[in-house]
């Protein structure tokens, strides 16, 4: 099992990027992929899931209404649009992929994932 992440770089503040994640060796309605970030010096964040059957999403308070994920289960890919970008966005970002489906409760939580990507930086300059 891969995950691929991609799509990271340097982009001012208010800008977008668009993050690709792309999974091979599983089938896409595998159940939750989530984006997290770890900026320098801090502890790592959940930022976004989807669940890849349902499309059901859930969002960090930090990013709801800036960031949109979304999934393309033919192309096994889910996307983390990031629009309105900060400095405080600046961050490794990092895809992951649960078996089951999480909930509000548990989507957060890094050791309900079994598989990890290897991270794209994304650098938000002010």
């Amino acid at each position: 099992v891969q995950l691929q992440a991609s799509g990271g770089g340097l982009v001012q503040t208010g800008g977008s990027l668009r993050l690709s994640c792309a999974a091979s060796g599983i089938t896409f309605d595998y159940g939750s992929i989530t984006w997290f970030r770890q900026a320098p010096g801090e502890e790592r964040e959940a930022v976004s899931c989807i669940r890849t059957r349902s499309g059901v999403t859930y969002y960090a308070g930090s990013v709801k209404g800036r960031f949109t994920i979304s999934r393309d289960n033919a192309k096994n890919t889910v996307y983390l649009q990031m629009n309105s970008l900060k400095p405080e966005d600046t961050a490794v970002y990092y895809c992951a992929a649960a078996r089951s489906n999480l909930i509000s409760s548990s989507w957060r939580i890094s050791t309900n994932y079994d598989y990890w990507g290897q991270g794209t930086l994304v650098t938000v300059s002010s």
